[in-house]
């Protein structure tokens, strides 16, 4: 198993080095192993459980949660079928939240449209009055 500083750690998973101190700090990273001089040593397990905290905050999971979901998760095999009921549960906030974006995307493209079709009548359409040039 390979070893990572904070810094090579960063580079590979595009979380800052303060966000790393920060999730230790606040349970998200528990147990990060420290060398002989007492400096952060990341696993690949570590880099691995980094992967899944930015899967869950970037489909807009809270921390309050991921805290939950990290906790439950070192609770071991006990903790499996509440792990999968937090999962289960932003799962379908986020199947929402996807189906609240492609009804968006829909009006965009409709409007798009719109103005397609509209601007060789109308060439101003496309710069309306009160926009910025």
């Amino acid at each position: 198993m390979s070893s990572y500083s904070p810094s090579e750690t960063s580079d590979k998973t595009g979380f800052s080095i303060d966000t790393l101190r920060y999730y230790e700090k606040i349970g998200l990273l528990p147990g990060i192993a420290r060398n002989a001089a007492g400096r952060r040593v990341f696993s690949d397990d570590d880099l691995r459980w980094l992967d899944m905290l930015r899967c869950l905050r970037e489909t807009g999971m809270p921390i309050a949660e991921m805290l939950r979901f990290t906790e439950l998760a070192r609770g071991g095999a006990g903790t499996l079928q509440e792990r999968v009921e937090l999962l289960r549960e932003h799962d379908r906030r986020v199947e929402e939240q996807i189906a609240r974006l492609r009804a968006q995307q829909a009006q965009i493209q409709w409007k798009i449209g719109v103005y397609r079709d509209a601007a060789p009548v109308c060439p101003s359409i496309w710069t309306p009055d009160w926009a910025p040039v």
